[in-house]
């Protein structure tokens, strides 16, 4: 079949290159340069980002966080492998706190994780800076999720292009007004925010502000785990890449414009620096501002619109880990075929639609 993709973020590149592996003649539309994934930090956390009253999500993050292995691997391939080229790392997560009321959360936090047979491991302090040494002195203790991952998402986008390209997909920058006008038998609407005005659908604009630090010396980060930190009830996180990058974040706010705000930065910076004083001394190197496709009840929507077309989009904070998933689920929809029953609670007939 010809089929259209509209969205080049990693939903849609993943569900490019899975119908174009399948046979289909594949075009995707949109260059994803103003997607929520530029300035996102690709952490692959159902432990961490499991949130009270999301079972049904959760068990979709835990789902696809299942499928990354082998996605990173086959993307990766042999000869530059998925660390190299993707930035994968396989450390898990520390969750922290700063103060006695802050351990009581991440303690809360841990106990709704361990209830739902998540892998997370209690620490004390002492246990912590046993595995990361650079985190202060101050912090009260924690908890370790081992199964919690991290990926690069700027060089998971060039990756899923370049593989979607070497499938047979052709890639069109141009953007989409109207589904009606695609010349395609089937039509994927993975376009972020743009999925409320194509689809109808109740997608909204949940601003989040990111900040890029840079090591001193140029080499990797003196800690490897994703440290994600409660300090004085301030929540930020951590995640080192291996170049030499510290990803700190992030806002989250009911707001649509793009502008960074110095408060913002002040918040994030002071809470990252009082979790791990080396911090202080990183260059400054990005403030970025994107915008997640949050739904009302924070959850994705994927399924069949109508007979042509294929929603996969309000992924809000989990576009990254769901994204092989979310490809594969779409490609099984394009040709007709039901997507795994762990999608089945975020259809597009919650919002009455499809």
């Amino acid at each position: 079949m010809r089929v259209a993709v509209v969205g080049a973020g990693p939903v849609g590149l993943a569900a490019a290159w899975r119908c174009a592996a399948r046979g289909h003649e594949v075009r995707v539309y949109g260059d994803g340069g103003d997607g929520a994934w530029r300035v996102a930090a690709g952490m692959l956390a159902p432990v961490a980002e499991a949130y009270f009253g999301e079972r049904a999500l959760t068990a979709l993050l835990v789902a696809g966080a299942a499928a990354w292995p082998d996605f990173a691997t086959t993307l990766g391939g042999a000869d530059r492998g998925a660390a190299d080229l993707l930035g994968y790392r396989v450390d898990g997560t520390l969750m922290v706190g700063w103060t006695s009321d802050d351990l009581a959360e991440v303690a809360r936090l841990r106990a709704y994780q361990e209830e739902l047979g998540l892998p997370v491991e209690a620490l004390r302090g002492a246990g912590v800076r046993a595995r990361e040494p650079l985190l202060s002195p101050r912090v009260r203790g924690g908890a370790h999720a081992p199964g919690d991952h991290a990926v690069d998402p700027r060089r998971l986008v060039g990756a899923l292009r370049a593989a979607a390209v070497a499938a047979g997909a052709v890639c069109d920058p141009s953007r989409v007004a109207d589904l009606a006008a695609l010349s395609a038998d089937a039509v994927v609407v993975a376009a972020g925010l743009g999925v409320a005005a194509l689809t109808g659908l109740p997608v909204r604009p949940v601003k989040g502000q990111v900040l890029r630090l840079r090591t001193p010396d140029g080499g990797p980060p003196g800690f490897r785990h994703v440290v994600r930190g409660v300090v004085d009830g301030r929540r930020v996180y951590c995640v080192p890449r291996p170049d030499g990058e510290v990803v700190v974040g992030a806002t989250v706010e009911e707001r649509g414009d793009d502008v960074a705000t110095a408060g913002a930065a002040l918040d994030l910076l002071r809470a990252a620096v009082d979790l791990i004083p080396d911090l202080a001394e990183y260059a400054l190197a990005e403030v970025g501002v994107g915008h997640r496709a949050g739904t009302p009840d924070n959850g994705p929507i994927l399924g069949r619109l109508d007979a042509r077309v294929v929603v996969a989009g309000g992924f809000h904070r989990h576009g990254v880990v769901l994204a092989p998933l979310a490809g594969t689920a779409a490609a099984d929809l394009v040709d007709g075929r039901a997507p795994a029953a762990v999608w089945a609670p975020f259809t597009p007939q919650r919002f009455g639609k499809g």
